[in-house]
């Protein structure tokens, strides 16, 4: 079981403009989902999400290969909120379910939705507020991943595979992507291992 003083497990898995052809700068986010796990419980069953699309303004138009990886289309990102927007409605998300850094822990796959892509989309659109602090440091699920199952290789799909879980929805749509590593972590749990944070990061 968890750390007895995290309550809840937050999985985050941002989605980002992107080009296979050429280098993307800057990158902006247009996923922004958060799926809630109770760690009081057993079975760590999920009990909130948080979900909005995000609309991007240095290169407020998608790529074609966006659109392929992500399935997000135009009119999507057309019709959604600007990144601060977003950011202020996640505040009260965190607020209504009194997520703070104190009893909760978020859950990444991967270091670059906190470490690169969060601090370059405050560059990017900046938010009058300064970040809370549950986005300062988090639970990177690949590392006690690579520490238990040594000689495997660590992208979403293959530990699923590896855990014999199913991929369900759309790989790369950040909500679903953050329901599966969602069943990751709820089996890396029950195989004994215990959330805590693999990396810190302060904003400036």
């Amino acid at each position: 079981m968890p750390d007895q003083r995290i309550q809840y497990l937050c999985v985050l898995d941002f989605e980002a403009t992107c080009d296979s052809r050429r280098p993307f700068t800057p990158q902006e986010i247009i996923e922004f989902p958060v799926v809630v796990m109770d760690a009081t419980e057993p079975d760590l069953p999920i009990v909130a999400e948080f979900h909005s699309y995000v609309k991007p303004l240095v290169h407020p138009t998608l790529t074609a290969f966006c659109t392929q990886l992500t399935g997000i289309e135009q009119s999507t990102v057309d019709a959604a909120p600007t990144f601060p927007q977003v950011y202020t409605a996640f505040l009260d998300f965190i607020s209504t379910y009194n997520l703070t850094s104190s009893n909760a822990l978020i859950i990444t796959c991967g270091d670059w939705d906190l470490k690169t892509m969060l601090p370059s989309q405050l560059v990017t659109t900046p938010i009058p507020a300064p970040v809370t602090p549950l986005l300062t440091s988090w639970a990177n699920i690949k590392e006690p991943f690579k520490a238990k199952y040594r000689g495997m290789t660590y992208g979403m799909k293959s530990m699923l595979n590896t855990l014999g879980l199913e991929l369900e929805g759309r790989h790369h749509s950040g909500i679903d992507d953050s329901r599966n590593i969602a069943k990751i972590v709820r089996c890396m749990v029950a195989g004994g291992w215990v959330p805590a944070p693999t990396r810190r990061l302060r904003f400036r």
